[in-house]
This record gives C-alpha cells, structure tokens and sequence, in this order.
C-alpha cells in the first residue's frame, strides 16, 4: 500500500468511527461486512452453533476496501462479505483480498460465480428483471431488447442509469452485442422513459402502481421485500400490482448480479475463515441466507424461499460474472454518452 494512500484512510476510519475488532483470538472469526447485520446474522449464529466458533462483525455502508488499506497488515478482518461484483472487483483491485483455491468451495460454486483467480466467490444471485404492470401489461415474456420498441414510449421508469444495478444490466448488453448496438439501444430505453431516472427499486414499483409508468427495471429481491413488508403495508400494494419478467428466459437468460465473499489479504485467523466460507457455500447456509435476502442459492440443487419461488423459474444469464464484470467500465461510459440520466428527450 503506498504511504500516500494512508491519510485519507485514516480520515475516513475517523469519519465512520467504528468500533476495533480483536485482531487475533482462538475460536473467533471477524467479518467485514457491507450487508446489513440482521441480514446475516442468523447464517453466523448457525455457523456458531455448529463449530463453536465465534464471529465479530463490522458493518459498514462505505469505505471497506479503504478500510482494511489503511489497517494493513494489522487489519483483523478475515472475511468480507459484500453485495454486487462492482464492490467485490473493487476489493480485489484495492489488494485487499487473497486467493483461495479451496476443493470444498470450488465445488459446490459453480464456475461462472467465482473469479478465476480466487479472489471472490459469489453465494446468491439476484435477476435484473421487469417489474411489469398488471392492470396494463398483458405480456410475460419480453426482452431487455424489447424496451427499446417505440410501442413503450413514455412507459419506462428506472433508477439512476449509473446505479451499479443498471450498470451490471447494461454490462450485460454490451458483452452480447456489442458497443455500438448498446449506444443505440440505451438511446431508445432513453427515450422511451416516463421521466428521468430517479429513486430506488421500490419507488419503480411506486411509479407502476400510481399509473406513471408500465415497465420498469427492478431487483428480483425487491418484491420480496414489499411482499413481507408489514411495517410499511403501502408497498405490498406496489407489489401487488404488477408481475415480474424474466427477460430473455428463453434464449440467453436473464442478467444477474451477486452477492459474495472474500478472504481478506492478511487474515488474522485463515483458518476459522475458511471454515466459515466453506460453511456458506453448504445446503442449510445457502438456503438460510437465501431466505433471508429473497436471492437465489447459487449452490446448485438448493432452493429458494417460497415467496421467491412464487415470482416464477430464473434462467440465469450464462456468461461468466467475471467476463460480464469486463463491460462494466463502458457500459457506464456509454450512459453518459447518450445522456441516459436526462430522461426522454423532449
């Protein structure tokens, strides 16, 4: 790590001022995680109970990677969980993660979920779908190349097209077609926006339900949410009102993300690290947490939650993660060039 990097770092440890974690204990393995504690939280007690290892979590909403720099070779992380392969790429070309070339692992992740070189593994996926309206979208079979149909116009909402969900979808079009048709298609997406691209996931589905859009882009594992929302009782009615497509499930499959793990490059306790991956990648854990986040087991056999089940069968996209992870750069190049984020042109 260059001796440059370690003031801003360390400002930013200042400026999140998170509690330290043991670096070294017998029996305990440390977690740095960008995921939500009560997400996970039930995976690490049943990893407990099950090997009498403890686990110390350290949770973050930013900064992980600048994080275990500054700490260097005395970070006491040992695992690092995260969502979405922007953030793991990023972990990997921060140096901090290590590869691990573990036959236990390796086995149960299929291929195109881990980095050919070790440094990352995925454990669920989530598709980059369609939320479809159900009073006013009859079709449940489209395209992502469908979108660009002139007969949608003003129809579409999304999010930010620089999102990093978007961006993975976008990704997606230029390693199958290529830079040139992607600029095309982004332009006519644009232009068949009901608005400019704003809000999260769930204000998409907001939108379909008050009639401001048809379509619109969303995560699988948001509907999920709204459909067990009984805090918030209005977004089961936003989900209630449309239906999820799986774009392309009968050619070359939906565009899919994930989330995943690392081993952290100096890991205080490698051992205990290992155990508690390889423990992720079983049947009981891949169903837990799949459960919990409503994503898809990436562990071949195992199933996802009924409430995930009821939203109809994934075809996953079969390109590699990593080769998709390649495009991401342009793709993000390529919203810009055509000015995705102002909406429509007029």
């Amino acid at each position: 790590m260059k001796a440059t990097k370690i003031p801003y770092a360390l400002g930013l440890m200042a400026t999140i001022a998170l509690p330290a974690l043991p670096a070294l204990a017998d029996g305990e393995v440390n977690v740095y995680s960008y995921r939500q504690p009560e997400l996970i939280q039930p995976l690490l007690d049943e990893f407990t109970k099950e090997t009498g290892i403890a686990t110390n979590v350290l949770f973050l909403d930013k900064g992980l990677v600048e994080r275990i720099q500054a700490e260097g070779e005395n970070s006491p992380a040992d695992v690092i969980l995260t969502v979405d392969i922007g953030r793991l790429t990023e972990a990997k070309e921060g140096g901090v993660t290590q590869s691990l070339v573990d036959e236990t692992i390796n086995k149960d992740i299929p291929a195109k979920y881990r980095d050919p070189e070790g440094n990352w593994f995925g454990l669920t996926t989530r598709g980059r779908v369609i939320y479809a309206s159900n009073d006013r979208v009859k079709e449940t079979d489209l395209t992502y190349e469908d979108l660009a149909d002139p007969k949608w116009k003003g129809k579409i909402c999304t999010r930010d097209g620089q999102h990093s969900y978007n961006i993975g979808l976008f990704a997606s079009m230029v390693a199958h077609h290529g830079e040139e048709y992607t600029e095309k298609w982004l332009t006519a997406v644009k232009n068949n926006l009901a608005r400019k691209p704003n809000g999260s996931d769930r204000s998409q589905a907001k939108s379909i339900k008050a009639g401001e859009c048809d379509l619109a882009l969303g995560n699988t594992y948001y509907v999920g949410l709204m459909i067990t929302n009984d805090k918030e009782p209005e977004q089961k009615e936003w989900a209630k009102s449309l239906h999820v497509i799986f774009p392309n499930a009968k050619d070359r499959g939906t565009s899919v993300n994930i989330s995943g793990m690392a081993l952290a490059k100096y890991a205080p306790n490698k051992d205990n690290a290992v155990k508690l991956m390889e423990f992720l990648t079983t049947p009981k854990a891949q169903e837990i947490y799949a459960d919990q986040v409503f994503e898809y087991p990436v562990l071949p056999g195992a199933q996802p939650s009924e409430v995930v089940k009821s939203f109809g069968e994934i075809h996953a996209d079969a390109l590699p993660i990593s080769d998709l992870a390649k495009f991401r750069k342009k793709a993000s190049e390529l919203v810009d060039k055509v000015g995705f984020n102002d909406g429509p042109a007029e």
